[in-house]
């Protein structure tokens, strides 16, 4: 495995929340992307186009990143506690990441399956039978 991060859901205040969090572990962002760059965004209501689809602030010495994303209401999404947090891991290769997925997601329920995505990765997640949020992510490679 190559590496295990933090990835955090809000409901509307991500940008707070992370511009608090930059403020006090210092750093710098190193990507935002906003609900409105996403394919499809016409169809989000306009109050959401704003919102924050991923957010990603580099702490620590050893790589390690907080990430996060607000949810969409009007796509149903709903905060609730054990929604807000997941373990995002990114695998060194895509059969590692189907492994992971396919192991920790049994008997679980899956919000998205492992797929090629629009930003260029390999990504699925899910809640394990034990209602433990997980991302799997195989980076884009150049």
């Amino acid at each position: 495995m190559a590496k295990i991060n933090t990835y955090l859901n809000f409901d509307g205040n991500t940008e707070e929340a992370f511009d608090f969090y930059k403020s006090v572990l210092g750093g710098e962002f190193s990507s935002v992307h906003r609900m409105s760059d996403m394919p499809g965004a016409e169809q989000l209501a306009e109050n959401e186009k704003g919102r924050l689809m991923h957010i990603s602030l580099p702490i620590g010495k050893d790589g390690d990143i907080l990430m996060a994303s607000d949810i969409l209401p009007s796509m149903g999404h709903k905060l609730n506690t054990g929604n807000h947090s997941y373990i995002s891991v990114f695998t060194e290769n895509r059969e590692e990441a189907d492994r992971l997925f396919t192991g920790l997601s049994a008997g679980g329920e899956i919000e998205m399956a492992m797929e090629d995505t629009f930003w260029g990765d390999y990504f699925g997640s899910f809640h394990d039978k034990f209602g433990i949020g997980w991302m799997i992510n195989y980076p884009k490679q150049d």
